[in-house]
């Protein structure tokens, strides 16, 4: 009897993989798109301009980022499940230190540094899990999974903002905190695959009286990815499609307040956003699953008219009209969500997405770093926090563009594969007749 290693089992112990990620999703996304809560309380508390408070969550997102290759590279080092629970150790730490309040710069190493490098640690490696452990149903599992940041924000911003008001923005991050230890739990639950086939591989390899050849060893990091133009298509889609991801849920709130809305209303239309992000991410991930359109094809759709809703939002000069244009941000930005990380397996094939993952993550923290400030920039100068959402809008339908570019170098390496191969059984058939 030969060795063998077991496939994607496409369920059973992968649907507790997927509610692990879930979790680890609301406890680490989540809490970094209420980021905004915090924004007023602590520009307030050390009396600075609003470009320099934007730099604790732009710290936040780009260390975030770039701890992506690290993170992968550990994973495969090691497995999803020593990451993700070291991960929730920084994750913690960086919050209860933040807590201390010592200075500005002090936040830019806890809530920045510490708390974004414990996102990426819990992050990479639970998107990784769920894309091994399902092959058929990947798109709407990962729709699934990814929602739980949809869940626990709408949870998280009317219970911040209460815990805010009882006990301070410093007293809130402490039990913040508390709660991301139990990204700890949720790592623990990661069972890798590996673990799952050991026993029937050594099993079958003592039925078997052949000498096994020697396991190959793991690539860590593939700098050959870098040569595929269609993933560096994408990789700038990312850069200038992350300069505005993070702009919307860091001055909606101040938007609101600028509107005259106070106390818990811009909470509510977090909550609303939040809602809308999680029907987007699941009706996506149920159309994509159809295999209607192409994922690029589809992305590209989604993106467009996320960069329109972006570009008219500022004219929103009541609640209710707020309300409306969070709700379409959210369901598209959800929609966007669902497919922009299954889309890189169409690019590079499961076997590089660990190492393209960690990649694409990189270098979109270009635009994460760069995109908070340059909006908190813009309403300095403008004294209007509009110019942020037309910054945010422009960003995105401009990385459409790379989107398109991808999608054709995709389809035209699929045409030559196709002929190549059409080529070689023409030639075996001819051999063969030679024969």
């Amino acid at each position: 009897m030969k060795s063998r290693r077991a496939g994607p089992p496409d369920g059973g112990y992968g649907w507790v993989v997927v509610m692990s990620a879930f979790f680890i999703m609301g406890l680490t996304a989540a809490v970094l798109k209420n980021f905004g809560l915090f924004f007023l309380d602590i520009q307030s508390h050390f009396g600075v301009p609003t470009s320099t408070t934007s730099w604790v969550t732009s710290t936040t997102i780009a260390t975030f980022h770039l701890g992506a290759p690290l993170a992968s590279v550990l994973t495969l080092q090691f497995s999803q499940r020593v990451v993700i629970i070291v991960g929730g150790l920084l994750a913690a730490s960086g919050m209860l230190l933040a807590s201390l309040d010592l200075s500005l710069p002090w936040l830019y190493l806890t809530m920045g540094i510490l708390q974004g490098l414990g996102i990426s640690f819990a992050w990479i490696p639970a998107n990784s899990m769920v894309s091994h452990y399902f092959v058929r149903w990947r798109p709407i599992v990962y729709a699934i999974a990814s929602s739980g940041e949809c869940v626990f924000a709408v949870m998280f911003s009317p219970f911040f903002q209460w815990l805010i008001e009882m006990y301070t923005w410093q007293g809130s991050l402490l039990i913040i905190g508390g709660l991301q230890l139990n990204l700890c739990v949720c790592g623990a639950l990661m069972r890798p695959l590996e673990v799952q086939s050991s026993l029937q591989e050594t099993k079958d390899g003592l039925e078997s009286n052949a000498v096994a050849p020697p396991p190959k060893k793991k690539v860590l990091f593939q700098c050959s990815l870098m040569r595929k133009p269609e993933l560096l298509l994408y990789i700038l889609f990312a850069i200038f499609a992350a300069a505005c991801f993070f702009i919307p849920p860091l001055f909606l709130v101040p938007f609101a307040h600028s509107l005259g809305m106070d106390e818990y209303w811009p909470a509510l239309i977090l909550s609303a956003l939040a809602s809308a992000d999680l029907a987007g991410r699941l009706i996506c991930g149920w159309i994509a699953n159809m295999k209607l359109w192409r994922n690029l094809q589809l992305l590209t759709m989604v993106v467009t008219l996320l960069g329109v809703v972006l570009l008219l939002l500022p004219i929103s000069h009541n609640y209710w009209a707020l309300v409306v244009f969070a709700l379409l941000y959210g369901f598209l930005f959800g929609c966007v969500v669902a497919i922009h990380v299954t889309t890189i397996v169409d690019i590079v094939s499961l076997e590089g997405f660990d190492n393209a993952l960690g990649l694409f993550m990189l270098f979109r923290s270009i635009g994460g770093f760069i995109g908070p400030p340059a909006a908190g920039w813009l309403v300095d100068e403008t004294n209007d926090y509009s110019s942020a959402f037309y910054l945010s809008g422009l960003c995105l339908i401009s990385s459409a563009v790379f989107l398109v570019l991808a999608d054709r170098l995709v389809e035209r390496r699929k045409v030559l594969e196709v002929e190549v191969l059409q080529t070689i059984n023409e030639e075996e058939r001819e051999a063969g007749n030679v024969k």
